[in-house]
């Protein structure tokens, strides 16, 4: 099966649904991140990464959700998805939780710039739900957090469903994307943090995100080993499989885009460059960029080369 760019015959999940899987995992891994560190360290304030990871998480999952319904066969009936379902089914189980998630940011984001909207006029409309919104912020805060990593995971059960592919058909695949999720959505937090709602670039939120940035690396790393090592031990089918590794231009996508950029474009920011440029907005950047671009990656090359290596 030979992969060309666009909406392919033959490619059951094709593009729109990688881009899905990316816009959802930075929504659920960039609010995520932003209430643990909340919770962790007890802070009541609107912080600049709290209010980032709030309207970047708000807007992904927005943008995935409509690169979901125009993947439908009838964009205009997606509506039929949230009044049927079907609890033996992966898809429903995600739509209920999407269905939950969704609003629930909303509010999490409404609350988030509660300060922005009051020197609005035009929007003094908000104040009042705002107001009786902070009530019930902490029980919302815990739910959005559940619900971000089921999010997060529920795009790995989705499409490991697929059993006749193996890259794709592994138990490994939701804490693969849980933690890519991560990775990619406190990278994008972070920059826009620094970028729009001026955060320091050394403040303790920063300085605490940078130095979980490396476990989680690690465990995005096992995982990824863990799937290839399944494969080439696996029966014929698996072993065919694994060769997308090492064959194609998935392949290509893989070792350049995932590791390359992913994996040693952060490592070598921090670690084989000077000090001093290491710790300078421009490396701060690159690393983020580097971060999310290697997620989009990883989602294309499980996407597409799961399915061109089927069995």
């Amino acid at each position: 099966m030979e992969f060309t760019m666009g909406l392919s015959d033959g490619i059951a999940w094709p593009w729109p649904i990688a881009v899905y899987l990316f816009f959802a995992g930075i929504s659920g891994g960039a609010i995520a991140t932003a209430i643990f560190i909340r919770f962790y360290k007890g802070q009541t304030e609107n912080t600049p990464f709290y209010k980032a990871a709030a309207l970047i998480s708000f807007v992904t999952i927005s943008l995935g959700m409509l690169c979901l319904v125009l993947d439908l066969t009838n964009p205009l009936f997606f509506w039929r998805i949230l009044v049927y379902y079907n609890l033996n089914s992966v898809m429903s189980i995600g739509v209920i939780a999407l269905t939950a998630y969704i609003p629930l940011v909303a509010l999490i984001t409404l609350l988030a710039f509660e300060e922005e909207i009051r020197k609005i006029p035009a929007l003094s409309i908000l104040l009042p739900v705002i107001e009786k919104l902070k009530g019930v912020r902490r029980p919302c805060e815990v739910a959005v957090l559940i619900l971000a990593m089921a999010v997060c995971a529920y795009t790995g059960f989705l499409i490991s469903a697929l059993i006749r592919f193996p890259i794709i058909n592994t138990s490994v695949l939701p804490a693969l994307f849980i933690a890519s999720g991560i990775s990619a959505g406190a990278a994008s937090a972070k920059m826009l943090a620094v970028s729009m709602f001026k955060e320091e670039l050394h403040s303790q939120d920063m300085k605490l995100l940078h130095g979980a940035e490396w476990p989680i690396m690690a465990a995005e790393i096992l995982f990824i080993f863990m799937i290839a090592m399944s494969l080439f031990t696996g029966n014929a089918g698996m072993q065919s499989a694994f060769s997308a590794f090492h064959i194609g231009d998935w392949a290509g996508v893989f070792w350049l885009g995932v590791v390359g950029i992913g994996f040693c474009g952060p490592l070598l920011l921090n670690f084989a460059t000077s000090k001093r440029f290491s710790h300078s907005t421009q490396a701060f950047y690159a690393s983020g960029v580097c971060a999310v671009s290697g997620m989009m990656c990883l989602r294309l090359f499980i996407i597409y080369a799961g399915q061109n290596f089927a069995i």
